[in-house]
């Protein structure tokens, strides 16, 4: 393998810039590519269609979701957890990801099918929620989550995706298999894969949302039922090329050697590690602390730029409908910005240290994060200035948050994603399973949880309240929690440098 390693052909120099990846080594990339492509896929079909369900429901709203991210996806992402680390230490790597995706699968298709059709059965009307709202006003955006709890039970789902299929499945999955050498050049791909899933999912979403207008009765519900559809169908596509990559690709030692890394598939032959043995060792890791430190500073800071922008988003769009496509066009737009963005990325990624990649995602954010509550805290004095251009303060605060908001998520999807995931290679294969499942699944949600729990704390001091009149409090968290992540990029980049410098060392020695 080494020797191998030495005779390869160098790359033409836009080989290297646009497709560093050896042609031997594409029976394996091509098919985690197409995985990390059907997971997107559904993740973008699902983030849309949760936000269109909540905030557009019967007496919900943008505030409701702050609400959703403290008291109910937290909590299931704790319990998640607990069942995950536990199911860890009985199933193989390989039916530990079937066990995992096939339950979502399941329900988001029985949404659709069963469950939205028949609405009326599962939920109270929404005149009696109104009432419960009116009796108790201080829990008014609680009340709204119970009475549209297949909604909220929607959301919590389309939310752990993320956590559970992407950062976790998937990500333990490729760095399992691939060496920080490697990931370099292949994480860049996936990168670029996971651009041309926002801009599929974008354009299917806008469709069917569009199409389905014509149609008698329920235009939103014949929309869900065609996006339900392609979700379980690519949750299948997904199941059956992860099994496809285990009876035909990871048989071969250029692709996963045995003598170098464990079986990835194989059952665990170590000692059964206890739930709380896993917690106290994944939190007294430094190395781990700051990751999670990342994630949930990511998570922060983009919740309180995405709570102001949804609040309005909702007043200029309440069909559910043309919300959809709204937020369709919004995530093809991203796939584009982001497959640009993946380019400039993946240079930096492989001409500069990880610190410079890492922290591009935390000063673009608190740049254009920064511009975007400036707006929101003056946009009376800047409301004939915003008039002269033929646009409302609403539509203005509509677009505005939208294109900063893609430009923060494509750097997120180009740098930040690909920096954090290589940040595990040099972790033992214990941590990189347990370790990556409390700081992805338990870090995201406190991320995006602690930043809706400011947001609802201050909502429920001042009942009434709307996103603007809280804005100044949230613009000061989003400066500090913005601070604390650079300096956590910093300091762990000082190690993972540190780290790559003795691999390099190590190969050198071997060869």
């Amino acid at each position: 393998m080494k020797a191998e390693s030495a005779g390869r052909p160098k790359f033409s120099p836009l080989r290297r810039i646009f497709f560093p990846i050896y042609a031997y080594e594409l029976k394996k990339v091509i098919p985690m590519a197409f995985i990390f492509f059907f997971i997107l896929t559904n993740y973008t079909l699902l983030r849309n269609v949760k936000d269109t369900l909540v905030v557009t429901a019967p007496n919900s709203g943008a505030e409701v979701l702050s609400f959703l991210k403290l008291f109910c996806v937290t909590p299931a992402a704790v319990l998640f957890l607990l069942v995950y680390a536990k199911a860890s230490n009985i199933l193989s790597n390989e039916k530990l990801f079937y066990a995992t995706i096939l339950p979502f699968v399941l329900f988001f298709g029985l949404f659709g099918f069963l469950i939205y059709p028949f609405l009326d059965f599962f939920q109270p009307r929404p005149e009696t929620v109104a009432a419960w709202q009116i009796a108790a006003p201080r829990f008014k955006w609680v009340i709204a989550i119970l009475g549209n709890w297949t909604y909220s039970l929607f959301y919590i789902l389309a939310e752990l995706w993320g956590s559970a299929i992407i950062s976790l499945s998937f990500w333990q999955f490729a760095n399992q298999i691939t060496k920080i050498s490697e990931a370099k050049r292949h994480y860049a791909f996936f990168g670029f894969m996971a651009q041309t899933a926002l801009i599929v999912s974008g354009v299917l979403g806008e469709h069917f949302s569009k199409a389905d207008r014509r149609v008698p009765g329920d235009p939103w519900g014949t929309s869900l039922y065609w996006l339900m559809g392609l979700v379980v169908i690519f949750g299948l596509a997904i199941v059956s090329v992860y099994r496809w990559m285990y009876c035909y690709v990871l048989t071969d030692r250029r692709f996963y050697d045995p003598a170098e890394r464990p079986v990835a598939g194989a059952k665990k032959k170590k000692p059964k590690v206890g739930i709380a043995q896993s917690f106290k060792t994944i939190f007294t890791s430094p190395y781990l602390g700051l990751i999670a430190l990342l994630v949930i500073c990511y998570g922060m800071s983009i919740n309180f730029v995405e709570g102001v922008w949804k609040s309005q988003l909702k007043l200029r769009y309440p069909d559910p409908n043309a919300y959809n496509v709204f937020m369709s066009q919004f995530t093809l737009i991203t796939g584009f910005v982001s497959m640009l963005m993946m380019f400039v990325g993946s240079n930096i990624l492989r001409l500069f240290r990880w610190t410079t990649a890492a922290i591009v995602t935390p000063a673009v954010l608190v740049t254009l994060g920064g511009l975007f509550f400036a707006f929101v805290l003056f946009r009376t004095r800047l409301e004939n200035f915003v008039g002269s251009f033929g646009l409302s303060s609403l539509a203005m605060a509509v677009f505005f948050g939208a294109t900063v908001v893609i430009i923060i998520k494509s750097t997120k999807y180009a740098l930040f994603d690909l920096t954090k995931e290589m940040a595990y290679i040099p972790l033992d294969e214990d941590m990189k399973v347990k370790g990556k499942a409390v700081v992805d699944v338990l870090g995201g949600r406190l991320g995006k949880s602690g930043g809706a729990g400011v947001q609802a704390l201050l909502f429920m001091l001042m009942p009434g309240a709307t996103y603007f009149q809280i804005a100044p409090d949230v613009a000061v968290a989003f400066g500090i929690v913005c601070i604390v992540w650079l300096l956590a990029v910093k300091c762990l980049g000082r190690r993972i440098e540190a780290m790559a410098g003795a691999e390099k060392d190590a190969t050198n020695s071997a060869a």
